[in-house]
């Protein structure tokens, strides 16, 4: 077993003791996030591809881990995941281009 799935394995059985202290919100959360991942107008990897990048962004190691082996077990090849990480690290860069543009720029002049 790799790091990913060790810490994805520790996530889902955190997830139960939650079931156990919360039922009610940890039953919210899960249907919520299933519909919202269920296709629609995006189908499902795309979906997972789109949470693949947020959890870059969000420097969020679970979440990188999960949403990559979700996309994959939804079909994503390796060529469209590292597509994904990409428009996540250009995303990133815009984001931190608009902020000091905005906010650090003006304060120098």
């Amino acid at each position: 077993m790799d790091l990913s799935s060790d810490k994805i394995s520790s996530y889902k059985n955190e997830i139960l003791h939650l079931k156990e202290a919360m039922p009610q919100m940890a039953e919210a959360y899960h249907q919520f996030t299933g519909v919202c991942f269920q296709g629609g107008e995006l189908d499902e990897m795309t979906k997972q591809l789109i949470a693949l990048g947020i959890g870059l962004f969000a420097n969020n190691e679970l979440c990188t881990y999960y949403h990559m082996e979700e996309a994959r077990s939804k079909g994503a090849t390796d060529a469209q995941i590292m597509e994904a990480v990409a428009v996540a690290s250009a995303a990133s860069a815009g984001h931190a281009l608009a902020q000091g543009i905005m906010r650090v720029q003006p304060n120098l002049q």
